[in-house]
């Protein structure tokens, strides 16, 4: 599910430059109408104060998802009738459909007074309808920002459940940088709408590594109290790992263990773009930074225009970086990550989230090419003790898009999810 998943929306560096005990869940598991795990489909151990953790690998083929949904809603309606449950089946339906229409949404450009001066924003609200509760949205690494469509098209369909959504313009995630100076723009903006809402806290939600911006976000003494809950989709724990990630296609359990998984080059762009002068000789940084900013925001014509300008090896590593699968550089991309990943940037909640005391609910795609799913089994980790409701790695997601078509327990599983975060929007 996401809502900037984007050429993919892969993160960067800074700008300078990332088996528990169980106990009971605040809110039970619902199983699946089967009672059965789905084909293929293991149930990891239960971390402190979740539901689960589920990850899957069932396959995925192409067709009837928004029927399956319907489903999925009927048998909610017969097991277990919620107002939420149903509202997510609606809300994802919409979402997986890119022509969806929703006419009882009202889209407004708003501002949002922070430190840092103002902030542009948008502001989702169901039409003809007060006093309901607000959710911060907030997106992942793309250049459009909130103008994303699936963006977009994700606030819309929330909107519609009956809560008012403000997605905040983050200026470093939209220029692919991970920068401490973005937790200040989400807590002003969780200022914004609980003023505008009426109420004392918001809901919090993040895709990407606007994800791990909203947990560190939720950490903060000075923001903590305006959060109601938080949700984070397809977040990163530590920066530095999600970094070796890309330069070496490897990923790191928490139980210590390796297993290979093929990273997308579109990851190690934006890991040379964030450390351009390790990459390239002073006098070519520049001209090398502009280019692989235009590539990143599909200019391709200017980017090469720029790359001209760099030097005959600077202008073939650029060139190489456009159009290989940067075999080549990922030695050198190791190298450099060793180099700066003993840096406390501020961006990684792994070992920073002792400050939540808002409800935590983690949602990962199982084959997530872009910030491994298993990044969202160590931050299941690092939630404070009877903080995290749920944790579900699914293949029904693509890093933070619905995708393919999954089984019916793995549709029931998303829409149990969303069901659980629409109900504590409804308490809040």
């Amino acid at each position: 599910m996401n809502a900037t998943a984007e050429p993919p929306a892969l993160s960067p560096l800074v700008a300078t430059l990332a088996p528990m005990p169980a106990s009971p869940s605040s809110r039970d598991f619902v199983p699946p109408p089967s009672g059965r795990a789905a084909p293929g489909e293991a149930r990891l151990g239960r971390p402190e104060g979740t539901s689960r953790i589920a990850a899957s690998t069932a396959p995925r083929t192409s067709n009837a998802r928004r029927m399956l949904l319907v489903l999925v809603a009927l048998v909610v309606l017969l097991v277990r009738p919620t107002r939420e449950h149903v509202a997510a089946a609606e809300l994802l339906g919409r979402f997986a459909n890119p022509k969806s229409e929703v006419t009882t949404v009202d889209v407004t450009e708003v501002v949002v007074p922070s430190a840092r001066g103002d902030v542009r924003a948008k502001l989702y609200a169901p039409k003809g309808k007060t006093g309901l509760p607000g959710v911060v949205l907030v997106h992942g690494v793309h250049y459009r920002g909130i103008d994303e469509s699936r963006l977009m098209r994700f606030a819309t369909a929330l909107a519609d459940t009956g809560v008012v959504v403000l997605t905040p313009e983050i200026v470093e995630l939209s220029d692919y940088h991970v920068d401490p100076r973005s937790i200040d723009t989400v807590g002003a903006s969780l200022v914004m709408l609980a003023e505008r809402t009426g109420r004392e806290r918001v809901g919090l939600m993040g895709m990407s590594f606007g994800g791990g911006i909203a947990l560190l976000t939720a950490a903060r003494p000075e923001h903590r109290d305006r959060v109601g809950f938080v949700v984070a989709v397809g977040a990163h724990d530590d920066l530095a790992r999600t970094l070796r990630f890309f330069a070496t296609s490897t990923i790191g359990l928490p139980d210590g263990s390796l297993r290979a998984q093929k990273a997308h080059d579109y990851g190690a762009m934006v890991l040379v773009y964030n450390r351009v002068e390790d990459f390239f000789p002073a006098p070519d940084r520049e001209e090398a930074r502009l280019a692989l900013r235009a590539w990143l925001q599909e200019k391709r014509d200017i980017a090469r225009e720029h790359a001209k300008r760099t030097s005959p090896a600077s202008n073939a590593k650029l060139e190489e970086i456009f159009t290989t699968d940067l075999a080549g550089l990922r030695p050198e991309m190791l190298r450099i990550v060793k180099a700066h990943e003993g840096e406390d940037t501020g961006v990684s909640p792994h070992g920073h989230l002792g400050g939540l005391r808002a409800p935590v609910y983690l949602l990962h795609g199982a084959d997530d090419s872009v910030i491994p799913s298993s990044e969202t089994l160590w931050l299941a980790k690092d939630v404070p003790a009877g903080l995290l409701r749920q944790a579900v790695v699914s293949p029904a997601i693509r890093h933070v898009e619905v995708e393919g078509d999954p089984t019916f327990e793995q549709q029931w599983e998303l829409l149990h999810f969303m069901g659980e975060v629409l109900g504590e929007a409804a308490r809040l």
